[in-house]
């Protein structure tokens, strides 16, 4: 074996374990960044029930509440007030968008899966205290 056919070789050896460190460096990098997402969107079922409702809704809670203008979910007044003037200013009859309409109808339903979710969660949640008491 000639001496540039060694060098070549080694150069090879190096440099495919350089790309392995790098891109398992970057696995672990893209595995925590994933582990710290999902603890932010509440983790376990919480955090699959957002996911799920983000699917078929095609938003976030938080671009929901942006669309209609919401600084707090539970504020049901400013919800249904917001949509309306919204839905409306938009009509297209009445030279609105029907895109932007469809885009707050999906925010209002989006926002009203979040309060079912969360209605959802302190109904089982009362009744895992009232079985509990009476155990």
């Amino acid at each position: 074996m000639s001496l540039a056919a060694k060098y070549l070789v080694q150069i090879i050896v190096v440099g495919s374990q350089v790309v392995g460190r790098a891109f398992m460096r970057a696995l672990r990098q893209e595995f925590a960044a994933s582990q710290q997402a999902a603890q932010k969107a509440g983790g376990g079922k919480q955090g699959t029930r957002r996911a799920a409702a983000d699917t078929v809704s095609g938003m976030t809670l938080q671009e929901a509440m942006q669309i209609l203008n919401l600084k707090s979910v539970e504020d049901l007044e400013a919800l249904q007030k917001n949509y309306e003037h919204l839905f409306n200013v938009n009509d297209k009859s009445k030279g609105g968008s029907f895109y932007l309409q469809s885009k707050v109808f999906r925010a209002k339903e989006r926002i009203e899966s979040e309060l079912k979710d969360q209605h959802e969660l302190a109904n089982k949640k009362s009744q895992r205290q009232k079985s509990s008491e009476e155990t």
